[in-house]
């Protein structure tokens, strides 16, 4: 049980391979480099703190935010060792994450390996579109949770073994909420946004904006049907997160995407 946002940690982890049918599901707690240990508290931990008192349940959000940092610290070291750009996508449901990651994965097969962390809280159906993109995904089903945390990560890490050099996408779950409070190991924040939201996320949801290295603004090809004011959501976002850069595309017509290529590169 989550301590911070209440949603259950128990996570089912299904290798996909290009090629092959889906893999192995399970439930066993993997590492990579023996670095990480599961002690997180149970679900009868977590009610008696809340039943002793607000205090001393803060003190449990701090543990289990503590111990995801440790953890996510392990992460970027591994990562960092091997070159591997770490990108956590984050957005609400719809956005357009698979729909950038297809093309992302089949225009980038020949530049750079791009392996992928697909979480969703229930079916395989974006990782069997990414793996059918041509990438080796790990589909990561949280069940009854919100979000992605960094021993999830570090679990799918070791199963797919990135080369070094590549690039690694966590599509963590369709959620501008929790997803922001976890720090993943990742070596950049994209926060994906469409225009078919409306303009005002940056002001409803300033946490998730606020700690993002880049957001992109997908559907654009959708601008001239919807209300939605690109300038007015540049200056919220500017105002909000002054160091995020905003890039506008269409992962559905390509328009824009040779950015999104170029921003990855220099990232690398």
């Amino acid at each position: 049980m989550c301590g911070t946002c209440g949603c259950s940690s128990d996570a089912v982890l299904t290798v996909l391979v290009p090629g092959e049918a889906p893999g192995h599901s399970h439930d066993e707690q993997h590492s990579h480099d023996e670095q990480h240990s599961h002690d997180e508290p149970t679900e009868h931990d977590h009610r008696q703190h809340v039943s002793a008192g607000g205090g001393r349940t803060v003190m449990l959000q701090q543990k289990v935010l503590a111990k995801n940092d440790d953890l996510a610290s392990a992460n970027r070291h591994w990562l960092a060792e091997r070159g591997i750009l770490a990108i956590n996508l984050m957005s609400s449901p719809g956005s357009g994450k698979t729909t950038l990651l297809e093309r992302t994965a089949r225009d980038l097969a020949d530049v750079v390996p791009i392996t992928v962390i697909e979480g969703d809280q229930e079916t395989a159906l974006d990782a069997e579109r990414i793996q059918a993109a041509g990438s080796r995904v790990v589909q990561i089903n949280t069940g009854a949770g919100c979000h992605l945390d960094a021993d999830m990560v570090a679990r799918s890490l070791a199963e797919l073994n990135p080369p070094a050099g590549s690039i690694v996408v966590i599509e963590n779950v369709g959620n501008l909420v929790c997803p922001a409070l976890f720090d993943l190991g990742e070596t950049a924040r994209v926060v994906l946004a469409s225009v078919t939201e409306g303009a005002d996320k940056p002001r409803k949801y300033p946490h998730m904006f606020r700690l993002a290295d880049l957001v992109v603004l997908n559907k654009t090809d959708l601008l001239p049907y919807v209300e939605f004011d690109v300038q007015r959501y540049a200056a919220d976002l500017r105002q909000l997160a002054p160091k995020a850069a905003l890039m506008q595309l269409s992962a559905t017509t390509g328009d824009g995407l040779r950015h999104w290529y170029e921003w990855l590169r220099a990232q690398i």
